[in-house]
């Protein structure tokens, strides 16, 4: 019997362990090399990995966590990379839609700075062969990105395979840049209550739901007085 209720357990454990960033760190993470305490009233979050929408429903708000890191994890600088990522292991869905935002109001509107389409976690198509083995991404910011002393960063992530689910973790990070505005495309959200579309299983077929990250689009303009500083 405790054999079977430890199997049982372990079981449990590995369908509920799925993707959670861990750099930028995410609000109240347990995982990150250093981090923030958690604000006051606020403990550390054991469960970052969990969706925040399920088959249409909305589980948590965006974000998970609406209170802010008393200060920003990392500074970053416009035209210059920036890396994310996640923890090892979890369970990656045979990977799914990708997308990385930032919010300059406080997460009113998110503008996507980069996009990991089809087969996010992989190093191709699964049904071709690719290995699921990424756990970090790196990118170039956009040059004309304006600069801010507070920011939030936004993963967020569409399952390939299972329940139709949205997973999301955001951080808080500084932007080195001038003052300026930029226009890009607004974050795609689905499998999120009854506002936002359903993206079906994929089946195979990786361009399912494509459409609502680079056809069916909002552009957005976000604005920062500028800063030029360290986290």
């Amino acid at each position: 019997m405790l054999l079977k209720t430890s199997s049982i357990l372990i079981l449990v454990v590995s369908v509920l362990a799925h993707m959670e960033l861990i750099e930028p760190c995410p609000r109240y993470s347990s995982k990150c090399a250093t981090k923030p305490a958690p604000p006051p009233g606020e403990t550390i979050d054991y469960n970052l990995n969990t969706p925040i929408g399920s088959n249409g429903n909305v589980l948590q708000p965006f974000c998970k966590h609406t209170t802010p890191w008393l200060q920003v994890t990392e500074t970053w600088t416009a035209g210059q990379p920036a890396t994310v990522q996640f923890a090892p292991g979890g369970a990656t869905h045979s990977g799914g839609h990708c997308e990385f935002s930032l919010s300059y109001d406080g997460g009113k509107t998110y503008v996507v700075v980069h996009q990991e389409l089809r087969y996010c976690f992989y190093t191709a198509a699964p049904n071709s062969g690719g290995v699921d083995s990424v756990r970090s991404y790196t990118f170039n910011l956009p040059s004309n990105l304006p600069g801010t002393d507070h920011a939030i960063f936004a993963w967020t992530w569409v399952n390939a395979v299972g329940n139709r689910e949205f997973y999301n973790n955001c951080g808080d990070v500084a932007i080195n840049g001038s003052a300026g505005s930029y226009t890009g495309k607004k974050v795609t959200i689905a499998n999120y209550g009854a506002e936002y579309p359903v993206i079906p299983e994929f089946l195979g077929n990786y361009n399912t739901g494509v459409s609502y990250y680079t056809t069916n689009v909002t552009q957005i303009t976000i604005t920062g007085n500028g800063y030029n500083g360290s986290s």
